[in-house]
């Protein structure tokens, strides 16, 4: 394993696995906050703007967001009942057909709606573990020997608690990114 790789797992062991279950439903929780609260001051029209070639718009982040959070509350529940959830990885890039087909507040309703669910179902969660684990599609941006910075994907089995974890995680490097796509997509108006 790279270094990187280590410094992945041990950070979902240290603030997952290890972490009381309450501290976890709060983090997630604050994590989707700041996603909504972030969503809710932009535009239709700016959320379908792709700023950058090659590089999603707002509405395609909060696509993906949908589509990922789907299949994840449904493993997240499968991990607190003590199973494996069925099947592999949920895909990292996972989008619907055509992400920019909906209408961006119906869009927004399901997302709040799916991450109200996860956040109900993380405050119900009890604080003990259990065997089953689910696996997951790591990914970290690591330095190339030349400088270059790549994604490294790879599959990490986890228990409820550190699986969990990742949707905080996964909203937090979204909010980033439709952060600096909105920016651009503003500054190009000026």
């Amino acid at each position: 394993m790279r270094p990187e790789q280590i410094k992945a797992v041990e950070y979902m062991r240290d603030k997952g696995s290890r972490l009381a279950a309450s501290r976890i439903h709060e983090r997630v929780a604050a994590g989707f906050a700041a996603l909504e609260s972030f969503l809710d001051g932009i535009a239709e029209a700016e959320a379908r703007v792709r700023a950058f070639p090659g590089e999603w718009s707002v509405q395609e982040v909060a696509d993906h967001l949908v589509e990922t959070h789907r299949p994840s509350l449904e493993e997240l529940r499968d991990l607190l009942a003590g199973r494996r959830p069925p099947g592999g990885p949920i895909p990292a890039g996972l989008q619907s057909r055509d992400p920019l087909a909906r209408p961006w507040a119906e869009l927004l309703g399901e997302l709040k709606r799916l991450q109200a669910e996860v956040v109900d179902v993380l405050g119900a969660a009890p604080d003990r573990l259990n065997d089953a684990r689910a696996p997951i599609v790591m990914v970290v941006n690591v330095k190339e020997p030349d400088g270059r910075e790549t994604p490294l994907h790879w599959i990490e089995d986890l228990d409820w608690k550190a699986y969990a974890v990742i949707f905080r995680l996964h909203v937090l490097d979204h909010l980033g990114q439709a952060r600096k796509v909105l920016r651009a997509v503003q500054a190009g108006r000026r």
